[in-house]
């Protein structure tokens, strides 16, 4: 077949025609255009709504912790003699500080050697003993005088460094010594005498019960005679400074701390001493934090409103509407925001619960307000109740009864309590009364059960008077790995000159018993007793239904309004115990809300998926369209080639006819 040229034949300007018809049915994927930029710009303005309510939601976050209006604030009124952090647990108060003495620990110096790098004595290996204890005795030039004694402070292992020919330089004993992490750092100091090196040991904790007695065994006598020191004996070092505790008066009180740290002396307050002086402490709630962080919310409301605003907008002079006017989303969005901080907080019997009463007020077009005047009396007046009207909150009008947890299930309201049976710990007491001085001997241990963990538990050799045994006993359980690594802890005592071990779980699953092992007999210790008190858990209902006790933790019933309510029974007496109120705070029902309208499976989302599943059905109907147009154009070119034949055939019928009839009129003119 020829190479054909349409309208070649015809004079037809068939492209042009062709292009024409193509542009009047390719119509409908304009309009297709324009239905994908809408709803391209539709899915924008989700994207800039859920970016916004997400932003909201993260102006939450503090406020919906109850941790944040529980944490008091601690300042000092001078931080350079004492430094104070309060937990939950402190109390609003002022308190005052004196401190007359620092916490240090001991340090002492050998006698002066000629060389730091030559050998001392043979090299045979020897093996150096570090125990730490209180000293009774005051030093005078640096040495205790004889009648002074050393006791030995249980809680701290024995530490042992060996020294033979690879390390007996006073370098090489140095750097063993801190090598082996024993609670001792060695250095060496010159004097610029004659015999100008001295080790410098120092104990590496504070605290009078930390200085220390060093022995040694082996055939070394140059090495034992350097490094022997026994306050209460042979003392071959001077003692630089002396071990001490910390002491100090809080509201007169006096205070001993091994520590510069010194915690318990005020409830919830940690203290850091570090001059001495006299300092006040405050403690009280941090209401500025809070305070920023409602301001924040608030603003972040009003970015969130602001938001909503610009998207369904109608301009009347442009006549140009918003991208999201009219869309049920967003109006379902704006609406149920604004209902719930309209809605009143109950709960915890107070008298704040809506955000009008502390200062935050709906403006006319929907934005808030905040009096911070208004704002900053409430939270130091009422500030239990402010945190009450953001975060889920619980309060009991019983001291020793407080929240310890809830769930999405608990409901707001006041709940009556009763006691029917307080949580009690397992106590094992023996009924041997200690001797003066206890001896253990060498590779005691003890098969020790201690709530549901069982383990061989070491005691290290000597001799302990009752109050020093009861101490090394409860060292020597809370130190064992398996104990330890459970978080599981005991207590010891020697009251009425018998040794008790109490676990410090509350509940059934607390338990103590003692088994011999390996030939050793726990009939030193306790007698014949080998095994604790059965422990109780908390038992008692809530609003008047029975609820289940776990340890110190009373649990509300599930299916009760109460559900998923966790109390802690701290102590007190069987019967009715007062109410506990409960509330659900703005900022936990918000994020709860908004938790629903974000992520993944959020209605935002959602409506997003739908958008976007319409602009694929556009792209498919795209697709088919131009198909369909493809074949149209090439029917059209089809049609029109065979019309620009027949016209072509026809103008050549037409130009023969005509020469034909020329032909013969001039024949008949001849």
């Amino acid at each position: 077949m020829g190479i054909q040229s349409t309208g070649l034949g015809s004079n037809l300007d068939v492209n042009t025609l062709i292009t024409k018809l193509m542009q009047v049915e390719s119509q409908p994927l304009t309009a297709l255009a324009k239905k994908e930029a809408s709803f391209q710009a539709k899915l924008s303005a989700y994207g800039t709504l859920n970016g916004a309510v997400g932003s909201f939601q993260s102006s939450l976050s503090s406020l919906s912790n109850a941790s944040t209006f529980q944490t008091l604030n601690a300042t000092t009124s001078d931080s350079s003699v004492a430094f104070a952090t309060a937990n939950s647990s402190a109390s609003n108060g002022t308190y005052s500080i004196a401190v007359t003495k620092l916490a240090q620990a001991q340090t002492i110096s050998s006698t002066g050697q000629v060389s730091s790098s030559a050998a001392i004595g043979t090299g045979t290996e020897t093996t150096i003993s570090f125990q730490f204890g209180k000293i009774t005795g005051t030093a005078v030039n640096g040495v205790y005088p004889g009648g002074s004694s050393f006791d030995q402070d249980a809680s701290q292992t024995v530490g042992t460094v060996k020294i033979n020919s690879s390390n007996n330089t006073l370098q090489g004993i140095r750097d063993a010594i801190n090598a082996a992490s024993v609670g001792v750092t060695a250095s060496i100091v010159g004097d610029g005498s004659a015999t100008p090196y001295h080790l410098v040991l120092n104990s590496s904790k504070t605290g009078a019960s930390s200085s220390l007695k060093i022995t040694s065994s082996g055939e070394d006598a140059a090495v034992t005679s350097l490094l022997s020191y026994d306050p209460a004996g042979v003392q071959n070092f001077t003692e630089v400074s002396t071990a001490q505790n910390a002491s100090l008066t809080v509201n007169g009180i006096s205070i001993s701390s091994a520590s510069n740290t010194v915690n318990g002396a005020i409830q919830g307050v940690s203290l850091n001493v570090s001059k001495v002086g006299s300092a006040s402490i405050s403690v009280s709630a941090n209401t500025t934090a809070v305070q920023t962080s409602i301001t924040n919310f608030v603003k972040a409301y009003n970015d969130l409103n602001t938001t909503i605003k610009n998207l369904t907008a109608y301009d009347a002079s442009t006549k140009k509407a918003g991208l999201l006017l009219g869309d049920s989303t967003t109006q379902s969005v704006q609406d149920q925001i604004r209902r719930t901080l309209s809605t009143a907080v109950n709960g915890l019997g107070g008298g704040v619960t809506s955000l009008a009463q502390i200062g935050i007020t709906f403006q006319k077009d929907g934005s808030l307000a905040v009096d911070s005047g208004k704002l900053s009396t409430a939270l130091s007046t009422k500030f239990t109740d402010v945190g009450g009207l953001f975060a889920s909150l619980g309060s009991s009008s019983d001291s020793l009864i407080s929240l310890s947890g809830s769930s999405s299930s608990t409901k707001a309201g006041a709940y009556a309590l009763n006691i029917s049976q307080i949580a009690t710990k397992s106590k094992l007491t023996g009924d041997l009364t200690l001797p003066t001085t206890t001896t253990i001997a060498a590779n005691t241990k003890l098969t020790v059960t201690v709530d549901t963990i069982t383990a061989d538990v070491s005691l290290t050799a000597g001799d302990y008077s009752a109050s020093a045994l009861a101490t090394l006993v409860q060292s020597a359980i809370n130190s064992t790995s398996a104990f330890s690594a459970a978080g599981i802890t005991v207590k010891t005592n020697t009251t009425g000159g018998v040794l008790s071990i109490e676990s410090d779980a509350y509940g059934s699953k607390s338990k103590v018993t003692l088994a011999d092992s390996s030939g050793t007999s726990f009939a030193a210790l306790t007698g014949t007793v080998s095994s604790g008190s059965t422990a109780l858990d908390v038992a008692g209902t809530i609003n008047g239904v029975g609820a289940s006790g776990s340890g110190q933790l009373l649990t509300a019933t599930t299916g009760t309004d109460a559900d998923g309510l966790k109390l802690l029974v701290t102590g007190g007496s069987i019967g009715d115990r007062g109410t506990v109120n409960y509330s659900i705070g703005y900022a936990t029902k918000l994020n709860t809300l908004l938790s629903g309208f974000v992520g993944s499976s959020g209605t935002i989302q959602s409506s997003s998926n739908g958008i976007s599943q319409n602009i694929k059905n556009i792209t498919k109907q795209r697709d088919i369209l131009n198909s369909r147009l493809f074949d149209t154009e090439a029917r059209y070119r089809a049609q029109f080639t065979a019309l620009d034949r027949i016209v072509s055939n026809l103008n050549n019928t037409s130009s023969f006819l005509t020469q034909q009839l020329s032909a013969l009129n001039s024949s008949s003119n001849k």
